[in-house]
């Protein structure tokens, strides 16, 4: 008996260690019949892409809900800022909603943060599924406990019907199945070695949005000081000179500095080069000094054929090899 004891007490200290370490908890799993609500923190979709992924999630077994003002139009955005803001705190504080895919990107998420404490963010965990503009959400997530997930939204799902491998691969993790652990091809300027560390990431332009917000931050570095992280980007209609000088704002805040893996996505449609020959060979160059591993050309991208879904604020394992890279993902 004393021996089962024991084995209990180090087990429950394991477990309370595991958890002051990282601080960041992964929503339930969905269960078929379970509510998904469809929110547009940021721009306008279309009505008939939000109509077909929720006939998507409905054949996935869920039963999916549109917010109220999910297509609305307001200069661009899916409605004012209180608008969309009043769609995510329905979906949080309704207990029969089990988790949120947001419709689109675009631009406004961060906008809807202002008016949202952070306090009132720890009090519901539940999947948030998006990318790009949902970045913005994702960092506050992060910062408030909770894990979320950096991955397809309505308009992939309208695309494939649900069929392809990133949204098979979302299906599975949503339900809880199977962790989306992800192996890439192997790139010139890759930095070999083995690096663990909870995931934050996503859209550069972005997460600098919120750089520097107590709140908001994931990055920011009291947060980050007494963790090990492993970093992930991508971007979509930037210039070199413009991501250079994200970076040196990283750099200069003192972010990079607890950083023990990189995982470098695609960039899509680069506007200027600047004389490189691309932007990885100028992310090269900018992140050599880093005698840590970093891998190129990661499936996460807004190319959505490249895409795959990003746990942010797990705890992942980054092996880089000569011949591959490769991304394991760790249950809390």
């Amino acid at each position: 008996m004393k021996k089962i004891l024991l084995l209990l007490m180090l087990a429950t200290s394991v477990l309370v260690q595991a958890k002051a370490k990282y601080g960041i908890v992964m929503p339930a799993s969905l269960k078929p019949g379970d509510k998904v609500a469809i929110l547009s923190p940021g721009s306008t979709p279309s009505d008939s892409s939000v109509i077909k992924a929720m006939e998507v999630l409905k054949g996935w077994g869920l039963n999916p809900v549109r917010g109220k003002y999910v297509t609305n139009r307001y200069h661009g955005w899916a409605g004012t800022a209180a608008e969309r803001e009043a769609d995510l705190m329905w979906a949080l504080r309704d207990n029969s909603i089990k988790a949120i895919i947001c419709s689109r990107g675009g631009y406004g998420s961060a906008q809807i943060l202002y008016n949202v404490p952070l306090d009132t963010l720890k009090k519901y965990n539940k999947w948030l599924v998006g990318y790009s503009d949902i970045t913005a959400l994702h960092s506050a997530m992060v910062k408030a406990g909770h894990m979320s997930i950096h991955g397809s939204m309505c308009g992939r799902l309208a695309k494939t019907g649900g069929t392809d491998e990133y949204s098979e691969r979302l299906r599975k993790l949503l339900f809880g199945k199977e962790m989306p652990n992800v192996e890439a091809p192997a790139h010139a300027y890759n930095h070999t070695g083995k690096a663990k560390g909870i995931l934050i990431g996503g859209n550069l332009s972005v997460f600098t949005q919120v750089s520097g917000s107590a709140d908001y931050d994931f990055l920011d570095r009291d947060f980050v000081k007494d963790k090990d992280v492993v970093l992930f980007f991508e971007d979509v209609s930037e210039s070199v000179n413009r991501v250079a000088s994200l970076l040196f704002q990283m750099k200069l805040k003192g972010t990079l500095d607890h950083v023990k893996g990189i995982i470098v996505g695609r960039f899509t449609e680069v506007t200027s080069l600047s004389g490189y020959e691309s932007m990885d060979q100028m992310l090269h160059e900018f992140l050599d000094e880093y005698q840590i591993p970093i891998c190129y050309d990661f499936p996460t991208s807004h190319d959505e054929s490249w895409n795959t879904p990003m746990i942010e604020g797990c705890p992942v394992e980054l092996t880089v090899t000569p011949e591959k890279s490769a991304l394991k993902f760790k249950k809390n």
